[in-house]
């Protein structure tokens, strides 16, 4: 497991065969390494990159889970989508539970964006990092997308 520091602390990054497989929050001191996934994510939060480009491989979860997860991969850089609205989309509007369940499940958070997905009216509910570290990367995309526009 390679470890990255971060604005949110640390963050353990597992890698089998150059494909990322895991990021753990609060990852206990590890190898920092040399690995394009430990680049590219000290270059998101560095704000010079919106979109990583990495092999990643979703392992384990449900059928609905991955689903989700392959919903949550397609949010834009500096957006936010409801959990009600990824439930919809996937034809059960009565899912949001369901789906902040399966966001909770992600093995691969901040690279595959579960932190944005938010509440009914963007209110900050659930995330498996903690609401603080959600605050901080939806608070580092805002910024940054903002610079962006104003470039």
């Amino acid at each position: 497991m390679f470890v990255v520091d971060s604005p949110i602390g640390p963050l353990g990054v597992s890698v089998v065969d150059e494909t990322v497989v895991g990021v753990r929050f609060g990852a206990p001191p590890g190898s920092s390494g040399d690995h394009p996934a430990i680049s590219q994510i000290k270059a998101y939060f560095a704000g010079e990159l919106t979109e990583f480009e990495l092999p990643v491989e979703m392992r384990g979860g449900s059928e609905f889970e991955r689903t989700v997860w392959g919903q949550i991969a397609k949010i834009p850089y500096g957006e936010m989508v409801t959990y009600g609205s990824i439930a919809t989309a996937l034809g059960d509007p009565g899912a949001a539970r369901a789906v902040g369940t399966a966001c909770n499940h992600n093995p691969v958070p901040v690279i595959v964006p579960c932190h944005r997905v938010v509440g009914a009216g963007g209110k900050m509910v659930g995330f498996g990092g903690g609401i603080e570290r959600k605050r901080k990367l939806l608070e580092l995309e805002a910024r940054v997308a903002l610079a962006k526009a104003w470039t």
